[in-house]
Parts: structure tokens; C-alpha cells; sequence
């Protein structure tokens, strides 16, 4: 099994940043098998593709209504991804979420073998 724990969440003004963390461990995981990415759900609306990042993170993926503003990353000595979100704005308000994929850095939800239990971003106005 693999297991995924978010962190870094928090309430914030728009125009600041924060940097979202999610660390994997279990023992069938080897990051070098997994992309990884980051969905969020905001409250009332369904759960929507943030950022993706390969295994090697030379591929990258981002829903246009984060590009130039969030950053993915990786670091795979430590089983952990990043997301650098920077500009915030009240509508990135939602729970993200870090999920797990060996299908590549994929912007498609049922593609994602694992989830974790995510961490709220509130951005006030």
C-alpha cells in the first residue's frame, strides 16, 4: 500500500503564498514508478485537477487557472511534492489534495492510484 499525507495548508490573503507538501511512504512505493499531482474541491463544486509532475519531473502539467502562479516539484530522495502556490486568490479556497499515479502526469482523476486525505487552503479577500 502507499500512503499520502498532505500538509502545509492554511488560511492566507489573497496575494500571499503558501507551499503544500505531501510526503509518500509504504512499502510497495518507489517514487521513480509514480507521477504525481494535485487536485482540489472547493465547497460545492466537484474535485478539479490542479498540477501534475512525472517521475522524473520533466513533465509538468497545470489547469490554465493556475499557470504562472503555482509551481510543482518534486524531490524524490524524500518521497515528497511540492506545490509553491503564489498570487492566491479567494477562489484557489478548497481542500487539495495529492494523489499518485503510474499512468504518468495525467490530468485525468481516475488515473490516480492513490489519495491522500488532503489539507484546506482558505484564501480571504
Amino acid at each position: 500500500q502507499v500512503q499520502l499525507v498532505e500538509s502545509g495548508g492554511g488560511l492566507v490573503q489573497a496575494g500571499g503564498s503558501l507551499r503544500l507538501s505531501c510526503a509518500a511512504s509504504g512499502r510497495t512505493f518507489s517514487a521513480n514508478f509514480y507521477a504525481m499531482g494535485w487536485f482540489r474541491q472547493a465547497p460545492g463544486k466537484e474535485r478539479e485537477f490542479v498540477s501534475a509532475i512525472s517521475w522524473n519531473g520533466g513533465i509538468t502539467n497545470y489547469a490554465e487557472s493556475v499557470k504562472g502562479r503555482f509551481t510543482i516539484s518534486r524531490d524524490n530522495a524524500a518521497n515528497t511534492v511540492y506545490l509553491q502556490m503564489n498570487s492566491l486568490k479567494p477562489e484557489d479556497t478548497a481542500v487539495y489534495y495529492c494523489a499518485a499515479s503510474r499512468r504518468g502526469a495525467t490530468m485525468r482523476e481516475f488515473e490516480y492510484d492513490y489519495w491522500g486525505q488532503g489539507t484546506q487552503v482558505t484564501v480571504s479577500s
